[in-house]
């Protein structure tokens, strides 16, 4: 059971984004909001059909939303999206590593979330060599050209 301080919201922007395929599979019925947010200080690499983040002091921002999970939900969504993004803590073969980051939503405020970061042995194989989405907006990146 998390802790009622740890159930923080989820920045999403990949395939969790509203019209992306992860969205109804992992979220439905399990949000309570949704609200279009940027983190700074981060980019996104073209992966397998998803999207990494990294972080980049200089970079961004990246283009998402932020979740609210359904209290009654949150627990079940959180285990679902650890699985989803490959991530178990203290695991060194993590894809991805979750992270507590504050990310700015449209009207200025700013909110602290969880975000999945590339892990660093990823994040290093994808600054030597990686495809950079530019914009740091997976959607646009995505849309027919």
């Amino acid at each position: 059971m998390t802790r009622e301080k740890d159930r923080l919201p989820f920045f999403v922007y990949g395939t969790l984004r509203p019209g992306e395929p992860n969205h109804d599979v992992h979220l439905r019925g399990s949000v309570g909001a949704e609200s279009p947010a940027r983190l700074p200080g981060a980019v996104l690499y073209e992966g397998p059909g998803y999207p990494y983040l990294v972080e980049e002091p200089e970079g961004g921002p990246v283009r998402g939303e932020l979740i609210t999970a359904l209290p009654s939900a949150y627990d079940r969504l959180l285990a679902d999206l650890d699985v989803l993004e490959d991530y178990a803590p203290g695991d060194p073969r993590n894809l991805y590593e979750r992270v507590v980051r504050e990310v700015t939503l449209l009207d200025g405020t700013t909110a602290r979330a969880w975000v999945y970061v590339a892990a660093p042995r990823v994040a290093a194989r994808l600054r030597a060599s990686g495809v950079l989405i530019g914009g740091g907006d997976w959607a646009s990146f995505r849309a027919p050209r």
